[in-house]
């Protein structure tokens, strides 16, 4: 396949490199950083630029945008894409994306399938890319219902090929719910902990605990802000969840109740084996 890669960032470098480092397919990429698009073919991360003339020419398009940029460039190219062609996205939201794409690839023949790799660092920029970056992750695809199955099983084909190895099939609702808590939830806590005035004193007082919450703390805001924003109803009853959790604990500190803050605990490590298939009654 001739494949287009459309941001040539910390993912969409990444998925550049493992197709053309694990796959036959001819790859084409574009970034409006040309420092970007010229490293990336120095470094064989693509074959070549993806150049307006090449679009139609292109089996499958794969975008590494934000969302709206995203969208954007796909209603800009929607008359340009090849009928049949396979458009990819790989923002982390899914309904403020997916509904709206849905209609512009049916209204101009093409197909477009919604994914989210659950891979990451907390760094960002083509430089920290990486050929390995998808190995052994799990990719979320979000079809629309009318999906062809063979279009389907294309695109799961090809992100097998370049290392992921759970493919999990879901809907823009169901993503955005579970992405708010798994990974939105994750960084608004790990920034806002490390905000205390106390972090400033943690060297040589600080273990695996403090870098496990304060590693995604150094996050890319102009990003995190649009995901938040478009996720806001449900990364909200996150928040307000985990805020109201937190006061039990302030509670039964205030109170020095000793049975309320063990209560407390236990639930907490219980509700984690629980999660983790090792609880037994």
């Amino acid at each position: 396949m001739l494949i287009g890669v459309v941001g040539l960032g910390l993912i969409g470098g990444s998925l550049a490199k493992a197709i053309k480092y694990n796959t036959e397919n001819t790859v084409l990429g574009y970034d409006i950083d040309l420092n970007v698009l010229l490293k990336a073919k120095l470094l064989g991360a693509v074959d070549g630029e993806l150049k307006e003339d090449k679009i139609p020419e292109c089996d499958m398009i794969i975008t590494g945008l934000y969302p709206q940029s995203t969208k954007d460039f796909i209603n800009a190219n929607a008359a340009k894409f090849k009928k049949g062609a396979i458009v990819v996205d790989t923002c982390g939201v899914k309904g403020y994306v997916c509904e709206d794409m849905w209609k512009t690839a049916k209204e101009n023949g093409f197909v477009f399938i919604g994914a989210h790799p659950m891979a990451g660092l907390h760094y960002s920029g083509f430089e920290h890319s990486q050929v390995t970056l998808f190995n052994n992750a799990s990719m979320v695809l979000v079809p629309s219902k009318d999906v062809n199955i063979n279009d389907l099983e294309k695109v799961k084909k090809l992100f097998l090929s370049i290392g992921f190895t759970d493919i999990q099939l879901t809907t823009p609702e169901k993503h955005d719910k579970l992405i708010a808590f798994t990974s939105q939830l994750a960084h608004v806590v790990s920034n806002a902990y490390v905000k205390s005035p106390t972090a400033k004193e943690h060297k040589g007082f600080s273990a695996g605990s403090y870098k496990d919450l304060t590693r995604v703390a150094k996050l890319n805001e102009t990003m995190w802000t649009e995901l938040f924003l478009e996720n806001d109803e449900y990364l909200i009853k996150e928040i307000d969840g985990i805020i109201e959790n937190l006061q039990q604990y302030s509670a039964a500190l205030k109170a020095r109740d000793e049975k309320a803050l063990r209560q407390l605990l236990k639930d907490g490590r219980e509700c984690k084996e629980r999660i983790d298939g090792e609880y037994n009654d």
